[in-house]
């Protein structure tokens, strides 16, 4: 017997996977190479390099996905919740209170923030003073991106539990 899929859940699933995935990859990429690499280059162009980084991650593309993970889980999870299977919609929703809570929550009360003061100060010129700003933001900074990594991991196996779960008819 062929089943037809359930194309108006499978979008918002397999979206809210996707951008899921990109966002944790991004935040683990910059704690584990990203941000290593700039604590090697001197402060100031670290600092330089940061702020431009920031300035261009303000995309389309990037925001999209940033904001529209949660959005896209919790729609799975409405929807699921209309079928026979919508025990697999809790694990959708979950995920997208992971996601608001340990990625959108974070961005906006401490590393944006933090960015915005990083844009906001000059330090050429003055060797010493650009270490000890690099030195407290980078240190500070990848602590809590670490956060958004691990919970867009945990937010992205929600999601695919759910996935699961809703195939198997749950």
């Amino acid at each position: 017997m062929t089943t037809t899929p359930d194309i108006p859940v499978a979008v918002p699933a397999a979206l809210s996977m996707l951008m899921t995935a990109g966002m944790a990859g991004t935040f683990f990429g910059f704690s584990v190479g990203v941000m290593p690499g700039l604590n090697a280059a001197p402060a100031s162009s670290a600092i330089d390099a940061m702020n431009a980084v920031n300035a261009r991650i303000q995309n389309p593309v990037f925001l999209a996905a940033f904001v529209l993970a949660p959005v896209a889980a919790a729609a799975a999870g409405t929807l699921l919740l209309t079928r026979s299977g919508s025990g697999a919609a809790w694990p959708f929703f979950a995920a997208a209170a992971v996601y608001a809570a340990g990625v959108i929550l974070p961005t906006a009360v401490v590393n944006v923030p933090m960015n915005d003061a990083l844009a906001a100060v000059a330090v050429h010129g003055d060797p010493a003073r650009a270490a000890r700003i690099w030195s407290d933001y980078a240190a500070r900074w990848t602590t809590w991106n670490t956060l958004r990594a691990a919970a867009g991991a945990v937010s992205l196996l929600l999601t695919g539990y759910g996935a699961y779960r809703w195939g198997q008819g749950s």
